[in-house]
């Protein structure tokens, strides 16, 4: 059986990783970036739901007594 070549395995990882590093800064380039981002105002919206006035209680099955 012949003996696989790996010479050459380091110079085409380094050039693949090189070359993918490259196109990603070209392509993460050509996006507009804002120069100082600010803060929008948000309001809070607060919805109402029957259970927000209600008490109510869980009732855990380990805290309820022994039958």
């Amino acid at each position: 059986m012949p003996q696989l070549d790996t010479s050459t395995w380091f110079i085409t990882i380094m050039s693949m990783i090189i070359t993918l590093f490259i196109v990603l800064q070209l392509k993460v380039s050509n996006h507009l970036h804002p120069s100082n981002p600010e803060l929008k105002p948000t309001k809070t919206l607060t919805h109402t739901t029957p259970w927000e006035s209600k008490w109510t209680k869980i009732y855990s099955p380990l805290s309820l007594p022994l039958q």
